[in-house]
Formats: structure tokens, C-alpha cells, sequence
């Protein structure tokens, strides 16, 4: 490390809704922002064809669309961006350090959007035919799957509520589940079994999904009977669960038992001072584009405020 590195004010880890927000606030700040947006940049949204729930676009809009704008937006206000992977950070002394590769930059504080990944079940079809009829998420996606048959699969709390929020929409729900009974709490439990839409299918795991162009059915299996049918589903909705993309900040920050970033309430603070988290990296919750926007603005006015209380 040279003396005369340049030290950055502010290093944005990862794209999407929650990063290019603290980018854009940050950088109308005055701050300079340095964004490493990752080399799969703009995060879950990439792989969303239309979102109809983001406040502003009537119309709809698609989810690279979406990025494209905010990543616009924040680059007018003079965002710097580096389209790499961080691989290292240290946070135990200040500057901070992040590196990408070989390359070392110092940051006096740090706003992480590193965001979370859907669960996938591990079959090749399951890639081909997301979202064409293959989604992670059924607030964002079940309105397209009006009067139709589809699918969830999983057995907690979210699968529960995921099926129920599609009986508003879908003509039957099926809850494909590999065990006999749910892990899911009782009262939501009882929810989706009571529900007339749903039906429960126990002992059964997805082994392949069929269509053309767009989902027509699904493979199955009892695996206590060992027998194996085809379901005729034009949705399958994944709700095994969630991983926040944390690797590279474990025994540094405080996270919790499912591996998300603890903040502070009300708040973007993390238990390093001068590192904070936003989007679904820290939200197990709400998960939603909007939400994630939201947090990043609240990280980068943190950060604005924790900055000048430092002089800096």
C-alpha cells in the first residue's frame, strides 16, 4: 500500500435496486462513489421480464430496463464503476479495505448491497424455463398466472405463503412437498391446508419440468411409493428459501443464523462503524425491488451523516 493511495469516501459492494440508489444519493452528495457492481451487475432484477410493482411505471417496466435507468441516473451524478467481483475485504482497521484480484482500494466507509439468491432445486429445466413459467417469486410474479394451474414448492412459512398469495390469482395451487408434514409454523400451515385452492401433495419432489416454450407440466415422484406421474401445471413457484450473498463478510460482521447481515433497528448500521448494509442482504422480509431502493437510500444518508460526523 503506497502513501499515497487514494482513499475513496464511500465503496458501493453490488448492484441492483439497493446500490445504484446509494449510488445515486451518495454521488448527488458530492461523495465520489466508487461501485463495484459485480460481474453480473444489477442483481435478481436481470433475470425479472416485466415488474409491474415499482412505483412510476404504470406500464410496466423490465427488470434490466429498470436497472439500466437507476445505473444511469447514478453515473450522471458521477458514479465510478468497476464491473468486477470483490474478493477480499477487511474491515478490522480504517481505511477500509476491499480488493478485486490484485487490485487493493481504500474506502473511509462502505456500503454493502450485495444482495441475496433464490434456492434452486438444481435441474437444468429449471434455468431454461425461468420466467416462463418458473419464478422465485410469487408477489412479483403471480398476477401473470391468472386462472391458471401452477405449482409451490417447499415447506416452510414462505411456501405456505407464497401458495396462499397465489390463490388470488391461479385456479388451483399444488404444494409439492418432500416430507410428510411442513416445518412451517401451525397457524399458516393450517392456512394453506384449509385453503379450497390448494392442494397438498406429500412425499413428492419435482424431477423434471416440461414445455415448450413455456411451462405445460411438471415430472413427479412419491418417493415413499416410488411412483412417478406427470402434473399438468403451467407455473412452478420455487419457495425453498433464499441465500444472502455473504461469503466474503463472515467473522467479520455480525450475522444472523440464516447468514444476513444484522443492522441496527431503524437503520443501515452494521456492527462495524462505517460499514453499512442494504437490500436483501440484510432482508429476509420483504424482498422486494422497492424496499431494496429504499434501504439504499437510507444506507447512503447514513453513511453522509457518519462521514461528516468524522470530519471527513
Amino acid at each position: 500500500m503506497s502513501a499515497e493511495q487514494k482513499v475513496e469516501k464511500v465503496i458501493i459492494i453490488g448492484s441492483g435496486p439497493a446500490g445504484y440508489t446509494a449510488a445515486i444519493y451518495t454521488s448527488r452528495a458530492l461523495l465520489q462513489p466508487l461501485m463495484f457492481e459485480g460481474e453480473e451487475a444489477g442483481g435478481q432484477l436481470m433475470i425479472t421480464s416485466d415488474v409491474e410493482n415499482f412505483p412510476g411505471f404504470p406500464n410496466a417496466v423490465t427488470g434490466p430496463e429498470l436497472m439500466d435507468q437507476m445505473r444511469g441516473q447514478a453515473e450522471r451524478f458521477g458514479t465510478k464503476f468497476v464491473r468486477r467481483n470483490v474478493t477480499k475485504v477487511d474491515f478490522s482497521a480504517r481505511p477500509f479495505k476491499v480488493w478485486d484480484g490484485d487490485h487493493l482500494h481504500l474506502a473511509h466507509s462502505v456500503i454493502i448491497c450485495t444482495g441475496a439468491s433464490a434456492k434452486y432445486l438444481g435441474l437444468p429445466s429449471e434455468k431454461a424455463f425461468y420466467n416462463r413459467g418458473v419464478s422465485a417469486c410469487a408477489t412479483c410474479d403471480g398476477a401473470f398466472f391468472r386462472n391458471m394451474e401452477v405449482a409451490v414448492v417447499g415447506g416452510g412459512d414462505t411456501a405456505m405463503e407464497e401458495a396462499n398469495f397465489l390463490t388470488r390469482f391461479a385456479s388451483k395451487v399444488y404444494i409439492l412437498h418432500r416430507r410428510d408434514s411442513f416445518r412451517a409454523s401451525k397457524i399458516m400451515a393450517e392456512k394453506a391446508i384449509n385453503n379450497p385452492k390448494i392442494q397438498v401433495m406429500w412425499n413428492t419432489v419435482v424431477e423434471e419440468i416440461v414445455g415448450d416454450k413455456f411451462v405445460t407440466g411438471l415430472k413427479i415422484r412419491n418417493i415413499v411409493e416410488e411412483k412417478a406421474s406427470e402434473l399438468p401445471v403451467q407455473g412452478l413457484f420455487l419457495a425453498i428459501g433464499h441465500k444472502p450473498n455473504t461469503e466474503l463478510f463472515k467473522g467479520m460482521l455480525d450475522l444472523d443464523e440464516t447468514g444476513y447481515i444484522k443492522t441496527m433497528p431503524h437503520s443501515s448500521y452494521t456492527t462495524i462503524d462505517g460499514v453499512f448494509a442494504a437490500g436483501d442482504v440484510q432482508d429476509h422480509v420483504y424482498r422486494q425491488a422497492i424496499t431494496a431502493a429504499g434501504s439504499g437510500c437510507m444506507a447512503a444518508i447514513d453513511a453522509e451523516r457518519w462521514l461528516e460526523t468524522k470530519g471527513l
